[in-house]
C-alpha cells in the first residue's frame, strides 16, 4: 500500500516541492540553504558563536551577558535567516502545519544537551483570543511532536497566558519585557505535578527572550526544577 501511495503521491520537499527520497524533509538545495546551528553556540540561547568546541556554562553570547536569563540552558535548531526565517513564518502565519514534523525532528536533535533530568515538555502559551484567531498554537504543535520524538511527557496547558497583551512586533527589548510582566501563569491544576520537576520550554522563535523569560518565571514561582528552553529559530547577529 505504501508503494502504491508513494507512486501516486511522491515525496516532495516541504519548502520547494522538488521530489525527495523521504516525506516531510528538505531537498538537497533547500537543506544547504537552511542555517542549522551546529558547533559552538551560546549555552543559554543557542545562538551560533565563532570558534569550535562544545558549549558550556562559560559559553555565553553578548545578549545573554547583558540580559539576565531566568532559565538554566537553551538551544535553537536554526538561525533566523534565509529558510531559517521562512520556515517558522510559514508555520506561524501560513497554516503550514506540515512543517511541524521536520521542525520538531531538528529541534529534538538540538535538545540533546538539555535532557539530563527527564523533563516534562511545555509550550509557550497563547492568549485564548489569539488562539481563536489563529486556530492553533504553533509552539504547542511543536511541543507535542517533540515529545513523541524524545518519548517525554508533554503538558500542553502547563502555562496560561491569562492576560491579553499587544503584539510584541516592533517593540524594543525593554518594552517587550514590560508588556509581558505578569501575563503568564502556571495552570492551577498542574501545580502538584510541577513541584521540583525539570521543564523543557518550547517556542517557535526567540528574539529578545521576553516571552520565554515570563514563562520561566511563572514556572519557577510555582516550584519547578530547572527550566531549559528550546526554540526552532533564534534571531541573532551573525557570529
Amino acid at each position: 500500500m505504501q508503494k502504491i501511495l508513494r507512486a501516486i503521491y511522491p515525496a516532495t520537499c516541504v519548502m520547494c516541492e522538488t521530489l525527495t527520497g523521504s516525506e516531510f524533509g528538505l531537498c538537497p538545495d533547500c537543506w544547504k540553504q537552511t542555517p542549522f546551528i551546529t558547533g559552538l553556540c551560546c549555552d543559554l540561547c543557542g545562538t551560533p558563536l565563532p570558534g569550535a568546541g562544545a558549549p558550556g556554562p562559560e559559553t555565553v553570547c553578548d545578549d545573554c551577558l547583558r540580559i539576565a536569563r531566568p532559565w538554566a540552558q537553551g538551544r535553537a535548531a536554526l538561525a533566523y535567516s534565509g529558510l531559517g526565517r521562512s520556515i517558522p513564518l510559514a508555520l506561524k502565519h501560513g497554516d503550514r502545519t506540515d512543517l511541524v514534523r521536520p521542525a520538531a525532528r531538528w529541534m529534538a536533535r538540538a535538545a540533546a544537551p538539555l535532557l539530563t533530568d527527564n523533563p516534562i515538555i511545555a509550550p509557550v502559551p497563547l492568549h485564548w483570543l489569539r488562539l481563536a484567531r489563529r486556530r492553533f498554537n504553533q509552539s504547542a504543535l511543536l511541543a507535542q511532536r517533540i515529545g513523541r520524538e524524545l518519548s517525554l511527557p508533554v503538558v500542553p496547558d502547563l502555562l496560561q497566558r491569562h492576560r491579553w497583551t499587544i503584539p510584541l512586533d516592533f517593540h524594543r527589548r525593554d518594552e517587550r519585557f514590560a508588556i509581558l510582566s505578569g501575563a503568564i501563569r502556571t495552570h492551577p491544576r498542574h501545580l502538584a505535578r510541577l513541584a521540583g520537576r525539570a521543564v523543557l520550554l518550547v517556542d517557535d522563535v526567540m528574539t529578545t527572550g521576553a516571552t520565554l523569560a515570563a514563562s520561566t518565571e511563572a514556572l519557577m514561582a510555582e516550584g519547578a526544577g530547572q527550566v531549559r528552553v528550546l526554540v526552532l529559530a533564534r534571531v541573532a547577529k551573525d557570529p
